[in-house]
């Protein structure tokens, strides 16, 4: 499934390797910062922002882990199970779509009830205190828009949304679960403690042989979750609306995000191309360490509370966030508090939806 881019002159105390520059022009990308955390870490990320603020932020799947949700790759890159199922063969092979529907209603309710952690808490008060312009995330687990994040782009999808790929009817994945369990009254299998990023669970053979997998209740036709799988394209509307994110941005920071796959890493190297300063926070190597100008190999939740006390003077709060703004970054207007978004997300903008369109297979 899926997996996963013109500062101005940098304040006093900035980290070791970035040079004060004319506003308009950005240093060429210094020295990586070492492995493993320093004791600077989160004022080195503090640094960054409040030199380069507002900032585009592309996410990845560590910022979830500490809710729960593992990633899909170790610090080197290296995927840490089995790949997960392609567009083509899903949408080909009937055994291969009834395999997946069977895993993913065995660790759909895990993903379920994941929480926010320390990662999406931050992050939302960044943009509320308006130092984030827009969130990219490659994520699908919906994690962000709990924590209070507004201004948020799905640019894999969502989880929590089935579409029939015949008719364009979408469901919620609470009604998919519902319908797997009529189709399926007797399924009960024991899975591992663990599940992927998608919620798929690792099953024998004979766990999914008679699955059941229902088809859409309008038509008939297939169902698919909304979400962009490996094989197939993130729509060109979407990586379009990204794109001109980046480009009102001063600034790119990736969280989380090995940046294996080209569609997370075209941000970084769409930024290179236009002279924005990079910020990578990761354990372990990416595909964009060689563009950045500042590389944290360091957790996500403890560097961007750090960051976050060095900027606000405030630890990382769940409610009452204001919309103050730092001197000299943007006043976009944020969020008065991080309140999780009451309505349905069937009755919510849909940022995956709407512009979906035929895909081909994605370049890694």
């Amino acid at each position: 499934m899926t997996t996963e881019s013109a500062g101005s002159a940098r304040a006093a105390g900035s980290p070791p390797g970035e040079t004060n520059t004319p506003a308009g022009s950005v240093p060429a990308p210094a020295a990586l910062a070492p492995c493993g955390a320093a004791a600077d870490t989160p004022e080195r990320l503090a640094d960054f922002i409040r030199a380069h603020a507002p900032l585009l932020v592309l996410t990845g799947a560590g910022c979830s882990t500490d809710s729960g949700i593992p990633d899909y790759r170790d610090e080197r890159g290296r995927w840490k199970g089995a790949e997960p199922i392609r567009y083509q063969r899903f949408v080909r092979d009937p055994a291969a779509r009834r395999r997946y529907w069977a895993r993913s209603f065995v660790g759909w309710p895990r993903v379920a009830v994941a929480r926010p952690n320390t990662t999406h808490w931050a992050l939302a008060a960044l943009e509320a205190h308006g130092l984030i312009t827009h969130l990219v995330t490659q994520n699908v687990d919906g994690l962000h828009q709990r924590a209070g994040a507004r201004r948020v782009m799905d640019l894999h999808g969502r989880l929590d949304v089935v579409d029939c790929l015949d008719c364009g009817r979408r469901l919620s994945r609470e009604r998919m679960q519902a319908l797997l369990v009529e189709h399926n009254p007797d399924f009960a299998p024991v899975g591992p403690a663990g599940s992927a990023p998608d919620g798929d669970v690792l099953l024998g053979d004979r766990d999914h042989a008679h699955f059941r997998v229902p088809g859409c209740p309008s038509c008939g036709g297939m169902l698919k979750p909304g979400v962009v799988f490996f094989g197939e394209n993130v729509p060109r509307p979407r990586v379009a609306r990204a794109m001109q994110q980046l480009e009102s941005s001063r600034g790119l920071l990736v969280v989380g995000s090995s940046l294996t796959v080209f569609s997370g890493y075209r941000f970084c190297r769409r930024a290179a191309e236009l002279g924005l300063p990079l910020a990578l926070l990761n354990r372990g190597r990416t595909r964009a360490d060689q563009l950045a100008h500042l590389k944290l190999d360091a957790g996500c939740g403890p560097t961007l509370a750090g960051a976050l006390k060095q900027l606000v003077g405030a630890p990382v709060e769940r409610l009452g966030m204001t919309t103050r703004a730092l001197p000299g970054a943007a006043s976009t207007p944020g969020p008065r508090s991080a309140t999780i978004d009451p309505r349905p997300i069937l009755e919510r903008p849909s940022t995956s939806g709407a512009d979906r369109d035929d895909a081909n297979p994605d370049q890694e």
